[in-house]
Protein backbone atom coordinates (compact mmCIF):
# COMPACT_ATOMS: atom_id res chain seq x y z
CA UNK A 1 0.00 0.00 0.00
CA UNK A 2 3.12 2.22 1.13
CA UNK A 3 4.64 2.01 -2.32
CA UNK A 4 0.94 2.29 -4.72
CA UNK A 5 0.89 5.90 -2.97
CA UNK A 6 4.43 6.62 -3.05
CA UNK A 7 4.43 6.19 -6.43
CA UNK A 8 0.99 7.55 -7.38
CA UNK A 9 1.68 10.44 -5.51
CA UNK A 10 5.15 11.27 -7.86
CA UNK A 11 3.25 10.29 -11.27
CA UNK A 12 0.47 13.01 -10.27
CA UNK A 13 3.25 15.51 -9.54
CA UNK A 14 4.50 14.80 -12.96
CA UNK A 15 1.27 14.44 -14.77
CA UNK A 16 -0.32 17.46 -12.74
CA UNK A 17 2.28 19.87 -13.54
CA UNK A 18 2.44 18.78 -17.49
CA UNK A 19 -1.33 19.44 -17.46
CA UNK A 20 -0.17 23.18 -15.84
CA UNK A 21 2.13 23.63 -18.70
CA UNK A 22 -0.54 23.32 -20.83
CA UNK A 23 -3.25 24.93 -19.02
CA UNK A 24 -1.33 27.87 -18.10
CA UNK A 25 -0.51 29.56 -21.48
CA UNK A 26 -4.28 29.02 -21.90
CA UNK A 27 -5.24 30.43 -18.65
CA UNK A 28 -2.98 33.52 -19.61
CA UNK A 29 -4.31 33.69 -22.88
CA UNK A 30 -7.85 34.23 -21.81
CA UNK A 31 -7.00 36.02 -18.51
CA UNK A 32 -5.70 39.00 -21.25
CA UNK A 33 -7.82 38.55 -24.32
CA UNK A 34 -10.78 36.94 -23.37
CA UNK A 35 -9.77 34.52 -26.12
CA UNK A 36 -11.02 30.41 -25.30
CA UNK A 37 -8.40 29.14 -27.97
CA UNK A 38 -9.57 25.83 -28.64
CA UNK A 39 -6.25 25.28 -30.91
CA UNK A 40 -3.88 25.78 -27.81
CA UNK A 41 -3.88 21.59 -27.32
CA UNK A 42 -2.74 21.74 -31.13
CA UNK A 43 0.29 23.86 -30.18
CA UNK A 44 1.61 21.48 -27.59
CA UNK A 45 1.02 18.63 -30.66
CA UNK A 46 3.20 21.20 -32.98
CA UNK A 47 5.86 21.18 -29.77
CA UNK A 48 6.34 17.63 -29.67
CA UNK A 49 6.53 17.10 -33.62
CA UNK A 50 9.00 19.89 -34.18
CA UNK A 51 11.01 18.84 -31.82
CA UNK A 52 11.05 15.17 -32.52
CA UNK A 53 12.17 16.38 -35.78
CA UNK A 54 14.81 19.04 -34.60
CA UNK A 55 15.97 16.18 -31.98
CA UNK A 56 16.83 14.08 -35.30
CA UNK A 57 19.13 16.46 -36.67
CA UNK A 58 20.84 18.23 -33.50
CA UNK A 59 19.74 15.48 -30.72
CA UNK A 60 17.27 16.43 -27.81
CA UNK A 61 19.10 19.06 -25.74
CA UNK A 62 18.69 21.57 -28.62
CA UNK A 63 15.19 21.15 -29.17
CA UNK A 64 14.32 21.82 -25.99
CA UNK A 65 15.18 25.14 -26.77
CA UNK A 66 14.56 25.15 -30.42
CA UNK A 67 10.98 24.24 -30.78
CA UNK A 68 9.07 25.96 -28.03
CA UNK A 69 10.79 29.08 -29.60
CA UNK A 70 9.49 27.92 -33.05
CA UNK A 71 5.95 27.01 -31.71
CA UNK A 72 6.21 30.67 -29.76
CA UNK A 73 6.67 32.87 -32.94
CA UNK A 74 4.32 30.49 -34.62
CA UNK A 75 1.44 31.51 -31.80
CA UNK A 76 2.71 35.29 -32.18
CA UNK A 77 1.69 35.38 -36.17
CA UNK A 78 -1.40 33.25 -35.61
CA UNK A 79 -2.48 36.45 -32.69
CA UNK A 80 -1.24 39.35 -35.36
CA UNK A 81 -2.32 38.40 -38.39
CA UNK A 82 -5.40 35.88 -37.96
CA UNK A 83 -7.23 36.49 -34.08
CA UNK A 84 -6.53 40.38 -34.57
CA UNK A 85 -7.93 40.48 -37.46
CA UNK A 86 -11.21 38.49 -36.78
CA UNK A 87 -11.26 40.40 -33.09
CA UNK A 88 -13.36 43.05 -34.58
CA UNK A 89 -16.20 40.41 -35.08
CA UNK A 90 -17.09 39.30 -31.41
CA UNK A 91 -16.28 36.28 -29.44
CA UNK A 92 -17.36 33.75 -31.60
CA UNK A 93 -15.49 34.52 -34.83
CA UNK A 94 -12.51 34.25 -32.25
CA UNK A 95 -13.73 30.81 -31.17
CA UNK A 96 -14.70 29.49 -34.66
CA UNK A 97 -11.71 30.72 -36.12
CA UNK A 98 -9.18 28.72 -33.13
CA UNK A 99 -11.64 25.57 -33.45
CA UNK A 100 -10.59 25.69 -37.09
CA UNK A 101 -7.33 26.48 -36.60
CA UNK A 102 -7.03 23.05 -34.40
CA UNK A 103 -8.54 21.41 -37.39
CA UNK A 104 -5.61 22.80 -40.00
CA UNK A 105 -2.80 21.99 -37.96
CA UNK A 106 -4.17 18.44 -37.64
CA UNK A 107 -4.10 18.23 -41.15
CA UNK A 108 -0.98 19.86 -41.72
CA UNK A 109 0.66 17.38 -39.09
CA UNK A 110 -0.63 14.37 -41.22
CA UNK A 111 0.49 15.81 -44.25
CA UNK A 112 4.22 16.41 -43.23
CA UNK A 113 4.70 13.44 -40.78
CA UNK A 114 1.84 10.94 -41.14
CA UNK A 115 -1.18 9.31 -39.81
CA UNK A 116 1.37 7.40 -37.39
CA UNK A 117 2.78 8.24 -34.38
CA UNK A 118 7.10 9.06 -34.98
CA UNK A 119 9.55 7.45 -32.74
CA UNK A 120 9.78 10.72 -30.72
CA UNK A 121 12.26 8.98 -27.98
CA UNK A 122 13.66 9.98 -24.40
CA UNK A 123 17.26 11.01 -24.82
CA UNK A 124 19.32 8.24 -23.83
CA UNK A 125 21.07 10.47 -21.06
CA UNK A 126 18.08 10.26 -19.12
CA UNK A 127 16.74 6.65 -19.88
CA UNK A 128 17.87 5.27 -16.35
CA UNK A 129 16.93 4.59 -12.96
CA UNK A 130 16.50 7.14 -10.55
CA UNK A 131 16.07 5.32 -7.73
CA UNK A 132 14.38 1.65 -6.90
CA UNK A 133 11.38 2.09 -3.86
CA UNK A 134 9.93 -1.39 -3.17
CA UNK A 135 9.77 -3.37 -6.02
CA UNK A 136 8.95 -0.62 -8.43
CA UNK A 137 11.63 1.81 -10.28
CA UNK A 138 10.93 5.35 -10.68
CA UNK A 139 12.67 6.74 -14.11
CA UNK A 140 14.52 9.93 -14.09
CA UNK A 141 13.01 11.26 -16.92
CA UNK A 142 10.06 11.55 -14.91
CA UNK A 143 11.96 13.63 -12.61
CA UNK A 144 13.47 15.65 -15.27
CA UNK A 145 9.93 16.54 -17.06
CA UNK A 146 9.32 17.37 -13.41
CA UNK A 147 11.81 19.73 -12.41
CA UNK A 148 11.00 21.45 -16.06
CA UNK A 149 7.89 22.05 -14.69
CA UNK A 150 8.17 23.30 -11.65
CA UNK A 151 11.08 25.55 -12.58
CA UNK A 152 9.13 27.18 -15.48
CA UNK A 153 5.94 27.56 -12.94
CA UNK A 154 8.34 29.73 -10.48
CA UNK A 155 10.06 31.66 -13.41
CA UNK A 156 6.26 32.54 -14.74
CA UNK A 157 4.98 33.34 -11.61
CA UNK A 158 8.22 35.33 -10.40
CA UNK A 159 8.18 37.57 -13.97
CA UNK A 160 3.92 38.03 -13.12
CA UNK A 161 4.55 39.36 -9.71
CA UNK A 162 8.01 40.16 -9.21
CA UNK A 163 9.07 42.57 -12.34
CA UNK A 164 7.82 45.51 -14.29
CA UNK A 165 6.91 43.47 -17.07
CA UNK A 166 4.46 41.35 -15.27
CA UNK A 167 3.01 44.09 -13.80
CA UNK A 168 2.22 45.92 -17.02
CA UNK A 169 0.81 42.61 -18.34
CA UNK A 170 -1.46 41.98 -14.89
CA UNK A 171 -2.50 45.74 -15.83
CA UNK A 172 -3.42 44.81 -18.84
CA UNK A 173 -5.65 41.91 -17.77
CA UNK A 174 -8.00 44.10 -15.97
CA UNK A 175 -7.45 47.59 -17.41
CA UNK A 176 -5.85 47.66 -21.17
CA UNK A 177 -7.20 51.00 -22.01
CA UNK A 178 -5.92 52.50 -19.36
CA UNK A 179 -2.51 50.82 -20.07
CA UNK A 180 -2.66 51.93 -23.55
CA UNK A 181 -3.45 55.49 -22.27
CA UNK A 182 0.05 55.09 -20.32
CA UNK A 183 2.07 54.71 -23.53
CA UNK A 184 2.46 51.10 -23.69
CA UNK A 185 1.25 49.14 -26.69
CA UNK A 186 -1.36 46.71 -25.69
CA UNK A 187 -1.37 44.90 -28.81
CA UNK A 188 2.22 43.98 -29.22
CA UNK A 189 1.95 43.05 -25.29
CA UNK A 190 -1.65 40.89 -26.52
CA UNK A 191 0.84 38.95 -29.64
CA UNK A 192 3.63 38.22 -26.92
CA UNK A 193 1.28 36.93 -24.50
CA UNK A 194 -0.25 34.63 -27.11
CA UNK A 195 3.14 33.92 -27.93
CA UNK A 196 4.00 32.90 -24.99
CA UNK A 197 1.13 31.03 -23.56
CA UNK A 198 1.83 29.17 -27.31
CA UNK A 199 5.49 28.13 -26.44
CA UNK A 200 4.72 26.96 -22.76
CA UNK A 201 2.04 24.43 -24.67
CA UNK A 202 5.11 23.78 -26.96
CA UNK A 203 7.33 23.02 -24.02
CA UNK A 204 4.94 20.72 -22.85
CA UNK A 205 5.07 18.94 -26.15
CA UNK A 206 8.72 18.91 -25.79
CA UNK A 207 9.13 17.34 -22.49
CA UNK A 208 5.89 14.91 -22.54
CA UNK A 209 5.49 13.90 -26.20
CA UNK A 210 8.00 11.36 -25.89
CA UNK A 211 6.91 10.34 -22.55
CA UNK A 212 3.61 9.68 -23.82
CA UNK A 213 3.25 9.32 -27.37
CA UNK A 214 3.65 11.52 -30.65
CA UNK A 215 0.85 11.09 -33.08
CA UNK A 216 -1.96 13.45 -34.85
CA UNK A 217 -4.52 12.18 -32.11
CA UNK A 218 -2.33 13.94 -28.82
CA UNK A 219 -4.21 17.21 -29.15
CA UNK A 220 -7.14 16.18 -28.62
CA UNK A 221 -6.98 13.36 -25.87
CA UNK A 222 -5.45 16.22 -24.15
CA UNK A 223 -7.29 19.12 -25.25
CA UNK A 224 -10.38 18.43 -23.22
CA UNK A 225 -8.86 17.72 -20.25
CA UNK A 226 -7.28 21.50 -20.87
CA UNK A 227 -10.36 22.91 -20.80
CA UNK A 228 -11.67 21.41 -17.41
CA UNK A 229 -8.81 22.55 -15.63
CA UNK A 230 -9.05 25.44 -16.63
CA UNK A 231 -12.86 25.80 -15.38
CA UNK A 232 -12.43 23.65 -11.82
CA UNK A 233 -9.88 26.46 -11.39
CA UNK A 234 -11.23 29.53 -12.13
CA UNK A 235 -11.08 31.36 -15.45
CA UNK A 236 -8.45 33.64 -15.24
CA UNK A 237 -6.55 32.09 -12.17
CA UNK A 238 -3.14 31.04 -12.68
CA UNK A 239 -3.06 29.36 -9.58
CA UNK A 240 -6.24 27.36 -9.94
CA UNK A 241 -4.77 26.22 -13.05
CA UNK A 242 -2.11 24.67 -11.02
CA UNK A 243 -4.65 23.65 -8.52
CA UNK A 244 -6.94 22.03 -10.85
CA UNK A 245 -3.93 20.33 -12.45
CA UNK A 246 -2.85 18.50 -9.40
CA UNK A 247 -6.43 17.73 -8.57
CA UNK A 248 -7.20 16.28 -11.57
CA UNK A 249 -3.89 14.05 -12.18
CA UNK A 250 -4.09 13.12 -8.19
CA UNK A 251 -7.65 11.62 -9.18
CA UNK A 252 -7.29 10.16 -12.53
CA UNK A 253 -3.44 8.22 -11.05
CA UNK A 254 -4.93 6.89 -7.75
CA UNK A 255 -8.39 5.88 -9.46
CA UNK A 256 -6.52 3.43 -11.75
CA UNK A 257 -4.66 1.63 -8.67
CA UNK A 258 -8.13 1.09 -7.30
CA UNK A 259 -9.63 -2.54 -8.81
CA UNK A 260 -12.98 -2.64 -6.53
CA UNK A 261 -16.57 -1.78 -6.87
CA UNK A 262 -19.33 -0.86 -5.44
CA UNK A 263 -20.25 -4.64 -5.68
CA UNK A 264 -17.36 -5.48 -3.62
CA UNK A 265 -18.16 -3.41 -0.65
CA UNK A 266 -21.40 -4.39 0.21
CA UNK A 267 -20.33 -7.54 0.25
CA UNK A 268 -17.21 -6.78 2.29
CA UNK A 269 -19.59 -4.79 4.16
CA UNK A 270 -22.26 -8.18 4.32
CA UNK A 271 -24.76 -5.01 4.57
CA UNK A 272 -28.08 -3.95 2.08
CA UNK A 273 -28.23 -7.37 0.92
CA UNK A 274 -30.81 -6.47 -1.63
CA UNK A 275 -28.01 -4.46 -3.78
CA UNK A 276 -25.49 -7.58 -4.12
CA UNK A 277 -29.02 -9.03 -5.68
CA UNK A 278 -29.74 -6.40 -7.93
CA UNK A 279 -30.12 -7.10 -11.81
CA UNK A 280 -30.12 -5.36 -14.95
CA UNK A 281 -28.66 -1.68 -14.87
CA UNK A 282 -27.94 -1.84 -11.82
CA UNK A 283 -26.36 -5.01 -11.29
CA UNK A 284 -24.02 -3.16 -14.14
CA UNK A 285 -23.69 -0.33 -12.17
CA UNK A 286 -22.46 -2.16 -8.76
CA UNK A 287 -20.17 -4.16 -10.70
CA UNK A 288 -17.97 -1.02 -12.56
CA UNK A 289 -14.53 -0.60 -10.76
CA UNK A 290 -12.98 2.67 -9.95
CA UNK A 291 -10.04 1.92 -12.53
CA UNK A 292 -12.86 1.95 -15.33
CA UNK A 293 -14.13 5.75 -14.05
CA UNK A 294 -10.66 7.05 -14.61
CA UNK A 295 -11.15 8.67 -17.62
CA UNK A 296 -14.75 9.91 -15.84
CA UNK A 297 -14.12 12.13 -12.79
CA UNK A 298 -12.16 14.73 -14.29
CA UNK A 299 -15.95 15.15 -16.18
CA UNK A 300 -18.00 14.34 -13.18
CA UNK A 301 -15.48 17.19 -10.97
CA UNK A 302 -16.46 19.52 -13.69
CA UNK A 303 -20.24 19.22 -13.42
CA UNK A 304 -19.78 19.34 -9.47
CA UNK A 305 -17.73 22.72 -9.32
CA UNK A 306 -20.20 24.36 -12.04
CA UNK A 307 -23.02 23.33 -9.74
CA UNK A 308 -21.66 24.13 -6.76
CA UNK A 309 -19.27 27.61 -7.28
CA UNK A 310 -19.71 28.20 -11.30
CA UNK A 311 -16.77 30.22 -11.23
CA UNK A 312 -14.36 27.95 -10.68
CA UNK A 313 -12.17 26.91 -7.39
CA UNK A 314 -10.05 30.25 -7.42
CA UNK A 315 -11.55 31.99 -10.13
CA UNK A 316 -11.49 35.98 -11.07
CA UNK A 317 -13.44 35.99 -14.35
CA UNK A 318 -17.16 35.28 -14.95
CA UNK A 319 -17.16 32.44 -17.21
Amino acid sequence: MLEFVTFSLLNSLVYGMLLFLLSSGLTLIFSMMGVLNFAHASFYMIGAYVAYQVSTWVGFWPALLIAPGIVGIIGALVERYGLRKVHQYGQLAELLFTFGLAFIIEELVIMIWGRVGVDYKIPSSLEFTLFDLFDTSFPAYKAFMLVISVSIFLVLYYVLVRTRVGLIIQAALSHPEMVGALGHDVPKMFMLVFGGGSALAGVAGVIGGNALITEPAMAAQLGTIVFVVIVVGGMGSLTGALVASLLISFLQTFAIGFDYSLYDLVNAMDTWPFLSEAAGPWNDLLHVKVAQTGPVLPYLLLVLVLVVRPKGLMGVRET
